[in-house]
């Protein structure tokens, strides 16, 4: 379906690519993994053509229809909703064909024209899912949890929400090729493994690039690695590619080692028989004969490189000074709102020294606001939040360095925080893989992956013994994710985290706390162990159908709960009426209006039956 040939790309200066050849095949799901700068989202950018070939070339089957969501949504006039009915741009030209042939069929003398030309258009528009526009709306946004945005402004979404909705409309355009860069990074998990269920079922090809290896192992089928510009293809999902991956690379080590043995021979062969040919006398021409022949062939020779077995890696180590009291963290019913919004109602906390703490819930549940409280950098509403004695924090947010100058120097950063002569700074950089002038670059240039591993190198050399990490792997690569993870396994201190990464989870956190309608639930296991727990939680919370109506009493606004039965029954009575209408309509276009309001009707009944048939 596309096939990349014979690659040439240079960016800033840097050889990205030199003869790449890269394809994606029909009904594949491929996973594009590799280091951070290794050129994923560039090779995403040469196929959409958003960026040129240097050299090389690009084949793209005819008629081939591409989705690509963007780590950096495009912008839009208009509301969240507008945004993703755009995905239906070709039902909406057939809708107002529809209606140009309505007006033609007031005309007797063109009626029976236009009524079959309508007939035809309309059987094409039903095929194309033209009644269900609103109900598939519907379902990708609740899937995504977007549903709440979509009366919004999209120009006042925040980064993570326009990434969402643009994910939505992706799926709801339904290309012949989804090509995803991070698309788990702004989802939480109950989000995540709605993705996961769509994907796996979705008949179109996805390649997709991705540092969630929980995901990948889940929803792909084959794994593309972009290492020192090739890719490289095995079969399987991603831990099968790191067996594979191991295998080859022992198995490539094994040649070069025989190919090294072979070499040395011939080398002490050719030594030898110039030896042997001096010493004789007279001096030996076929001895000097051989040993040229042996040469010229040792320079044929395709040598091997050396495989490279154990890749450089930031050299983290997190070390604990000063420890901590016994008691780290303390939140005593603590409650926060926004406005008129509920965030944290009564929430309690003990964090106690050693103690690996994860908080999972799902977006907007509160648990990038819980960290703020905790960390004193926002005050609760009612409560009490206390900081234990002799706690060095390390606070790595979604977001590191927002805020900060981005014309500044990466080392000046450093040096800070950490008082060193430059020379040191730059050994110690080093470590983190920033070499020679990389580490002069201003922070505006540094990737998310940079910017985790330059505030991770400070916390190494600052002694903390508190971490407190929000989405810590959003931006960080496989290799980089494997250092935090050992280096959090040998931390002597204390660590709290939020995440959706279930790879970190499980192997990071012993304790999870699950945030549920604004309050916290404690359980010993990692999410893997205690994941149950929380859909029992979020079954809890879910039983009743609320919806809320406003009577006005006495000048204020009151809430009256209505049981799923009683809204069945409301609806029921709402669909009756309508086919009534439908019945004696003669106006086309009020037809049309009707029926529309009829799939409504019937897909909210059937997803409340749904729901009472599961309470």
């Amino acid at each position: 379906m596309i096939t990349l040939k014979d690659v040439y790309k240079i960016i800033g200066g840097k050889v990205l690519f030199e003869s790449l050849t890269f394809e994606i095949n029909e009904g594949q799901k491929l996973g594009l993994v590799g280091r951070n700068g290794s050129g994923k989202s560039t090779l995403f950018r040469l196929i959409t053509k958003e960026e040129s070939l240097d050299d090389g070339d690009l084949f793209i089957k005819k008629g081939l229809s591409i989705g690509y969501l963007k780590q950096i949504p495009d912008e839009f006039t208009g509301t969240a909703k507008e945004y993703l009915e755009e995905a239906f741009n070709e039902l909406k030209h057939l809708a107002e064909e529809m209606k140009q042939l309505e007006n033609k069929m007031k005309d007797p003398a063109r009626m029976e024209k236009a009524l079959a030309a309508y007939g035809e258009l309309q059987d094409q528009f039903t095929e194309l899912g033209g009644y269900e526009i609103e109900s598939l709306i519907s379902q990708v946004a609740n899937g995504i949890k977007v549903e709440g945005l979509l009366h919004q402004p999209f120009t006042y979404l925040s980064g993570g929400e326009k990434t969402k909705l643009s994910l939505a409309r992706i799926l709801l355009e339904k290309p012949d090729v989804l090509l995803l860069d991070e698309p788990t990074n702004h989802l939480d998990l109950v989000a995540i493994e709605w993705l996961e269920q769509h994907l796996q079922h979705y008949k179109g090809t996805v390649c997709m690039i991705s540092h969630d290896r929980s995901f990948l192992d889940r929803v792909v089928s084959g794994i593309v690695d972009l290492e020192s510009g090739e890719a490289r293809s095995y079969k399987g999902n991603y831990s099968s590619f790191e067996q594979q991956k191991e295998e080859k690379l022992l198995a490539e080590f094994h040649q070069y080692q025989e190919q090294q043995k072979k070499i040395k021979k011939m080398k002490e062969a050719i030594r030898r028989l110039r030896q042997w040919a001096n010493e004789a006398n007279p001096p030996n021409p076929k001895l000097f004969k051989k040993a040229k022949s042996m040469e010229r062939a040792l320079e044929k020779m395709e040598k091997l490189n050396r495989p490279v077995l154990d890749p450089k890696k930031m050299g983290l180590s997190l070390q604990a000074e000063d420890r901590s009291g016994n008691d780290v963290l303390i939140a005593d019913h603590a409650s926060k709102h926004y406005e008129s919004r509920r965030i944290l109602t009564g929430v309690d906390l003990q964090l106690r020294y050693k103690e690996r703490l994860a908080i999972v819930g799902a977006n907007g549940s509160g648990k990038s606001t819980l960290l703020r409280l905790l960390l004193g950098q926002e005050m609760p509403d009612s409560g009490v939040i206390k900081q234990g004695s002799s706690i060095q924090i390390g606070y790595l947010p979604q977001n590191p360095l927002q805020g900060v100058d981005d014309q500044q120097r990466m080392i000046d950063y450093f040096r800070q925080y950490i008082r060193v002569t430059e020379g040191q700074a730059r050994h110690l950089l080093a470590a983190f893989m920033f070499y020679g002038y990389d580490v002069f670059q201003k922070i505006a240039h540094l990737s998310g992956g940079e910017r985790m591993r330059l505030k991770l190198a400070i916390f190494m050399h600052e002694g903390v013994n508190l971490l407190v990490l929000d989405e810590p792997t959003n931006h960080l690569d496989v290799e980089s994710q494997e250092v935090l993870e050992e280096a959090l396994q040998h931390f002597e201190g204390t660590v709290i985290g939020v995440s959706h990464d279930r790879h970190f989870l499980n192997q990071c956190f012993s304790e999870t706390a699950y945030l549920v309608n604004g309050r916290l639930y404690r359980y010993f296991g990692s999410y893997k162990e205690t994941k149950e727990k929380w859909a029992v939680l979020l079954d809890q919370s879910c039983q009743q159908y609320q919806t809320t109506i406003p009577k006005k009493q006495q000048g204020k606004s009151i809430e009256i709960e209505v049981s799923i039965e009683d809204r069945i029954m409301e609806l029921e009575d709402k669909l009756s009426i309508v086919e009534g209408k439908i019945g004696k309509e003669p106006n086309a276009d009020e037809l049309m209006a009707l029926h529309e309001k009829k799939e409504r009707l019937t897909e909210r009944i059937e997803h409340l039956y749904e729901s009472w048939i599961n309470s």
